[in-house]
């Protein structure tokens, strides 16, 4: 069976448990995968670090979760990953010699060409109020906003090119601005005014990569299960079964 790798976006993380308590990021998802049989890796990496850094640590994480499955050295893997995740993935595969250990790639609501919110946050948060020199001056590693920003996105694009012989998917997230979270909807217009349908952090433009497997009915949160907004009409519910329909998909292409 294929074995998955789940990787996290912007200020996640892999599982965390403390005593009987496990928090996870992919909540539910990575259940329903592994009892389909798959051999699941949950990366963990820097939350804020650059997508270089964090595509290292990536890469570190997979070589020792197929150690630990014990699975041969010529083994390739599905790489979902949410959000940022999907650019580091790119270019640990592209830069960090990975392209044999990958069959493919899906990246879930991930901003290929940067996301406007994230211009808004470095011009207003980093340039005028100076927050991100003072990140850097209390030893706070906090380059993924910049990376995220459209024109580092625009560079990342022009360098990083898709790796023949590696299948590339795309699934997107969009919702209208009463449906997301209230602390969400300032970041939702930001992104509505410049490019249209979005997740109130990533537009449907921006996470189309590849083949584009659809737009899922969520936001940036509910893409992976984090339901923070009460539904009452047309609800999404559980977003997991989204996951395995892509999964299933995606599947059918890869060697």
């Amino acid at each position: 069976m294929l074995p998955i790798v789940l990787h996290h976006g912007l200020l996640g993380s892999g599982d965390i448990a403390i005593g009987p308590l496990r928090l996870s990021y992919f909540r539910n998802i990575d259940r329903a995968i592994a009892s389909r049989g798959h051999p699941i890796i949950v990366s963990r990496v820097h939350p804020t670090g650059s997508i270089e850094l964090r595509a290292r640590q990536l890469k570190v994480n997979i070589v020792r979760g197929l150690k630990q499955h014990k699975l041969p050295r010529d083994t390739r893997v599905l790489v979902i990953a949410h959000s940022m995740g999907g650019l580091d993935a790119r270019y640990m595969i592209a830069e960090l010699g990975m392209a044999e250990r990958v069959a493919g790639l899906l990246s879930v609501t991930t901003p290929h060409r940067g996301s406007p919110y994230a211009d808004w946050c470095v011009q207003n948060l980093g340039e005028k109020l100076g927050c991100g020199r003072l990140l850097s001056m209390m030893g706070l590693d906090v380059r993924a906003i910049s990376d995220l920003t459209t024109a580092s996105c625009r560079q990342f694009n022009r360098a990083v090119k898709n790796v023949v012989g590696v299948q590339y998917f795309s699934v997107s997230a969009a919702r209208p601005w009463h449906r997301v979270p209230p602390w969400a909807i300032h970041a939702h217009k930001i992104v509505a005014d410049a490019e249209g349908d979005n997740d109130c952090v990533v537009s449907v433009k921006s996470s189309t990569w590849g083949t584009h497997l659809g737009v899922w009915p969520a936001d940036h949160f509910h893409a992976i299960n984090h339901r923070l907004v009460m539904e009452i009409k047309q609800p999404t519910g559980d977003i997991t079964p989204y996951w395995m329909r892509a999964i299933e998909k995606v599947t059918e292409h890869l060697p």
